[in-house]
């Protein structure tokens, strides 16, 4: 059989299809849509900045439309959810504790997220500490003082917190639930009561072929160097996996426009003779997150959207050069432009501090259209009533530019 031929177009909209971003939602959001739209990226990752929405609820936000974000502590506080180190820390489902699971029980290769040295020096305060949760209930690091007040930066985080994280990527406790974003941990024989290391455990190389799979479903579409970024995986024989999911049919050789060979997951065959004439139409256009699946692997966003994107917010502000936290802007399955933005969560008002558009994007109804309805929506869904605009581009929402006033939802 000839391998198909795909335009960049059409490679973009399959993968955006896969990621739940190629329409706009159907209909409003439940309750269960956290975990099926999870499952269906296979991780959430986590970051803590929230000079607008925290980055989990944005990328939820892109693909379901307004929704409360408590639903997505809920779901964690449920056990639908639990967290662990995937690409970086990330939800994912509970049901697929078993994959990371023999990482939990090889700390030592975590790198820096695990100090052997730091564990075995404080081992009678830890084993305490676990005493401690196992008579009381879970805990938060917040619920034990520091005993050098007045510190800051995370190598003086105080010893408790340093133990537990120690202890959540040993697997010796898990997160049940955030309160105000911090976590909360129990011990994990108590979270996942009827798990057995002995029955259950995956091998390593089980485990990380479940995780190219998911990667390969999540991705839509990919070249084989981007499978193994999405769970952060080393030193993998990809060859042999590629060969094995082809032979399975769970993946299917295909020819991108400027990208060359590529694969499509099996998942995705109904919409390719759609995809190849032309008829797979993007009509979504949203803010993205910068830890979204889609622009999370910089290499991968460049290759396929033709998008460099880097985040400024480590980097001293007189060399920044779009902003602090700049959100990507998905218009009809292309990224055609970055926002730095903040929300002024008391006043009510999301500030566009600037708005810049991609090389060759131009002004016109159907991007400006899309995109201050995506703003709009945006804006909306954290409660601000008010959204102003700093710098914009020439020909950008002439008429808004004083500003924009929001609906209630």
């Amino acid at each position: 059989m000839s391998v198909p031929q795909l335009s960049l177009t059409a490679a973009r909209h399959l993968h955006l299809a896969a990621q739940g971003l190629l329409r706009k939602p159907s209909r409003r959001a439940k309750p269960g849509d956290i975990l099926s739209t999870i499952q269906r990226m296979s991780l959430l990752q986590i970051d803590t900045i929230n000079i607008v929405a925290r980055s989990p609820y944005l990328v939820l936000f892109s693909r379901l439309g307004h929704y409360p974000q408590h639903w997505l502590d809920d779901a964690l506080r449920n056990g639908d959810l639990m967290e662990y180190w995937a690409h970086e820390a990330c939800f994912l489902p509970r049901e697929d504790f078993a994959l990371v699971r023999h990482r939990m029980l090889a700390p030592d290769k975590m790198g820096w997220k695990y100090r052997e040295a730091w564990m075995q020096e404080h081992a009678a305060e830890i084993e305490q500490l676990i005493a401690h949760i196992a008579q009381n209930g879970p805990v938060r690091s917040a619920d034990f003082e520091h005993p050098r007040k007045g510190t800051s930066g995370w190598w003086e985080w105080k010893p408790h917190k340093r133990h537990l994280e120690g202890l959540f990527t040993a697997g010796k406790v898990m997160v049940v639930e955030r309160r105000n974003f911090q976590r909360v941990y129990d011990l994990t024989h108590r979270v996942v009561p009827h798990w057995d290391d002995a029955r259950d455990l995956l091998s390593q190389d089980a485990a990380e072929y479940q995780m190219l799979e998911n990667s390969a479903r999540s991705l839509g579409l990919f070249r084989a160097q981007w499978l193994a970024d999405y769970y952060r995986l080393r030193n993998v024989a990809l060859p042999l996996v590629l060969e094995k999911m082809q032979d399975a049919g769970t993946i299917y050789p295909v020819n991108v426009e400027n990208i060359g060979p590529a694969w499509l997951h099996a998942s995705l065959l109904p919409l390719l003779e759609q995809a190849q004439a032309g008829k797979l139409v993007a009509t979504h256009s949203a803010v993205l997150s910068p830890f979204d699946p889609v622009v999370w692997d910089r290499k991968r966003a460049e290759q396929l959207f033709d998008f460099s994107y880097r985040l400024e917010c480590y980097t001293p502000a007189p060399k920044r050069q779009f902003g602090y936290f700049v959100l990507p802007l998905l218009h009809r399955g292309r990224l055609v432009g970055r926002m730095d933005a903040k929300m002024h969560r008391k006043a009510g008002i999301l500030e566009i501090i600037a708005l810049y558009l991609e090389d060759g994007v131009k002004p016109g109804h159907s991007l400006e259209k899309g995109l201050l309805g995506a703003i709009t929506d945006f804006a909306r869904w954290q409660g601000a009533s008010r959204v102003t605009f700093s710098r914009l581009p020439a020909g950008l929402f002439a008429a808004c530019r004083a500003g924009l006033e929001i609906d209630a939802a």
